[in-house]
């Protein structure tokens, strides 16, 4: 298949604006200091079922039951960590609740 040079032209530039507004909306994403609290963190599903040492399945539930906030940004599930750490004292042991302060906070 041959494109010649104005249509290859046309479809770069179609590809750039496109990479323009998915550039834009992750800066977006990334300033998030703007909408949060300043020591507020995301967590996603892989980082919090790390931490809290849980099957991705199991946040599942947790979700669906609503004992565990959380949003969704495209199709990719967030929990704040202030919400986290409720969840955490309210339906877990105090040793897991430790471990998880130590890991989202550092060493303050």
């Amino acid at each position: 298949m041959y494109i010649n040079n104005d249509d290859f032209e046309k479809w770069m530039d179609k590809l750039s604006k496109k990479l323009n507004d998915i550039g834009a909306d992750l800066k977006l994403l990334i300033n998030t200091k703007e909408v949060f609290d300043e020591d507020e963190k995301l967590l996603d599903n892989q980082d919090l079922a790390f931490l809290l040492k849980v099957s991705y399945r199991t946040l599942q539930r947790y979700r669906t039951s609503k004992k565990l906030p959380y949003f969704m940004i495209g199709h990719k599930t967030y929990y704040r960590t202030s919400d986290v750490r409720a969840f955490v004292r309210e339906h877990m042991e105090l040793q897991q609740f430790k471990q998880f302060e130590k890991a989202t906070r550092g060493d303050k």
